[in-house]
């Protein structure tokens, strides 16, 4: 056989013109994987020459010149999108073909939508699919088997992301670890008991400087760029892949690093977690400790960027209410100043006229807005009696009604259970049974949320009521005291935002559950409800002022109260796991 300008990666010109004698061809070759196309050092792995000399044969056979070759390295067959592919179809097109020879059929598709439309642009050129292993022409039989073949390849393709996927699965469950695993570990293989494993150890090189990372991150002292920089300098970088090198790590992949749960022991796999078998890099209290400084980091739209400072996102201007940003500005001497200043300002000089204020000004402010939340011990005992009331009746009426509702699932379990033994003794009909099974099924569905509802740890609310309580008896001088960090986590937790007035006041809108505790009128509120037995809407908009000027005198209300309608809520008195707080209108 003749065979001209077979090509090698990409194809190329025709050759001279052929022989009228000999019919023109073209191949089209394939192979999966790129370890497949490079598979023993080879250049082109085992599988493109073997298909390469089948193909080369059929054309002999078929008395055909090879005019040109198509080869897909790494190409899964499962889409069309394949540039090679592409490329041969618009070669047909543009140049008289004959056939078109392929390995086996599932070289060309293993979906059958996609061998529908490939076959039909190849016949769409005048040319034939000639399968080296399979015997499909235009004959019915031939279209047949081309049909069955392609199906055939579609269900293998199809079974075999089943399987692969269950297998993954099962890994994951056996503690294995799926993907590659995370900067800080390496694979590596041993001999056991004369078998190799392939397990996952700690990197030497990396793992000190992945520790590092998050021991330094959950001191709070640190932002992710600046983290990224130091572990730039440090000579943290990417794990080198068979054709890409160690790279800097970027500040998306060191917060993922900050994220990944497999540091403390633990693969995810479809958003389910399951104990790994490989050595654990970091104490689970420091993980955790780090994923409380990304929140915090991150919380109310607080956002680390070069001008980092503890109150930025707890601020917000008291003329027109938007958030207070952080400035540097250097003088004529080379001083540097840093400043507080509206973005509603910034955005629009006429839309307000609050002045920039020095940081170290705003600081001492609300340390001193600690001062007039704080409360005095006699305010404590005295929420702290009432609470105790409240919380011991709410305890009563949950006890009794964790019990009925108790009786109520056991009743419901035991229907159902007698009504499958009538089912099996056929004594009741289909129909009858499937709506009594629904029905006892939505009760037990009712009654079993019933029971959520009422079973609330009531020992746990009162430790929690009680350590809120201290925090805001000793407030001013914990907030005094404390460091940068615990000063943000502070504000986050007593107040939804702090509001800075031109003429030095600080106001606020207070979270949960401080904007109960510190209601002037709890214990009067808590009385009346305990005493009327139903909870007690309080008088939102007509009996207090919008917001809050803080005075001294706790007895009068400048200090913000609940901003919740239900006082009592039917559930007791656990504290919300919500921020919401009260809606203030801006002067």
């Amino acid at each position: 056989m003749t065979r001209q300008n077979t090509t090698g990666d990409n194809g190329g010109s025709p050759g001279p013109e052929t022989d009228g004698a000999f019919a023109r061809a073209v191949i089209y070759l394939r192979v999966s994987t790129k370890e497949q196309a490079e598979m023993g050092g080879e250049a082109e792995g085992f599988s493109i020459p073997a298909q390469r000399a089948a193909c080369l044969r059929k054309a002999e056979s078929l008395g055909a010149v090879v005019v040109e070759e198509f080869v897909d390295r790494g190409e899964s067959a499962k889409t069309a999108n394949r540039p090679e592919l592409a490329q041969m179809i618009r070669y047909l097109h543009e140049n008289p073909v004959q056939h078109v020879i392929v390995h086996k059929v599932d070289r060309l598709a293993r979906n059958r939508a996609d061998d529908v439309v490939i076959t039909m642009e190849i016949e769409k050129s005048g040319a034939a699919l000639v399968s080296c292993s399979e015997n499909i022409d235009e004959t019915p039989s031939g279209m047949l088997l081309h049909g069955i073949m392609s199906s055939i390849a579609e269900f293998y393709s199809r079974n075999l992301a089943t399987e692969v996927s269950k297998g993954m699965i099962q890994k994951a469950m056996a503690g294995g670890t799926i993907s590659m695993a995370p900067v800080g570990y390496l694979h590596v293989r041993r001999m056991i008991n004369g078998r190799e494993v392939r397990t996952v150890d700690i990197d030497p090189e990396r793992a000190p400087l992945v520790r590092w990372a998050f021991e330094s991150y959950a001191t709070g002292q640190w932002t992710l760029l600046q983290l990224c920089d130091e572990l730039a300098e440090r000579g943290l970088k990417s794990r080198p892949g068979p054709r890409t090198s160690a790279r800097r790590m970027v500040k998306s992949a060191i917060h993922k690093m900050l994220r990944n749960p497999y540091y403390i022991g633990i693969v995810t796999h479809r958003d389910v977690s399951y104990p790994g078998k490989h050595p654990q890099l970091i104490e689970k209290a420091l993980f955790e400790k780090v994923q409380s400084m990304l929140e915090a980091h991150n919380c109310a739209g607080e956002r680390q960027y070069v001008h980092n400072h503890y109150l930025k996102g707890s601020l917000y201007c008291g003329i027109c209410g938007r958030r207070l940003a952080v400035t540097h500005s250097r003088s004529h001497t080379g001083q540097i100043y840093d400043y507080f200043y509206c973005l509603g300002r910034q955005a629009n000089t006429r839309s307000c006229t609050w002045r920039a204020v020095r940081v170290s000004k705003v600081e001492q402010l609300v340390v001193e807005h600690y001062r007039e939340i704080q409360l005095p011990p006699r305010r404590i005992a005295d929420i702290r009696r009432t609470l105790q009331d409240a919380l011991a009746a709410q305890r009563a009426e949950a006890e009794a009604s964790e019990h009925a509702v108790t009786l109520r699932i056991q009743r419901l379990t035991d229907e159902r259970q007698k009504l499958l033994h009538l089912h099996y003794a056929e004594a009741v009909p289909v129909d009858l049974f499937k709506q009594e099974q629904q029905r006892i099924t939505r009760e037990l569905d009712a009654a079993r949320q019933q029971l959520a509802d009422v079973s609330v740890e009531f020992d746990a609310i009162e430790q929690n009521l009680r350590k809120a309580l201290k925090l805001a008896k000793d407030c001013h001088a914990a907030y005094q005291d404390a460091d940068d960090n615990t000063r943000r986590l502070f504000n986050q937790a007593f107040f939804e935002k702090l509001y800075v007035h031109v003429d030095g006041a600080v106001t606020h809108d207070l979270a949960e559950p401080f904007g109960l505790l510190l209601d002037p009128s709890l214990p009067d509120k808590l009385s009346r409800a305990h005493s009327a037995s139903k909870p007690v809407q309080s008088k939102r908009s007509a009996d207090r002022p919008g917001r809050s000027r803080n005075g001294n005198d706790l007895e009068k209300t400048e200090v913000e109260g609940s901003n919740v309608d239900t006082v009592v809520p039917p559930e007791g008195f656990e504290p919300s796991t919500s921020r919401s707080g009260g809606a203030r209108s801006i002067p």
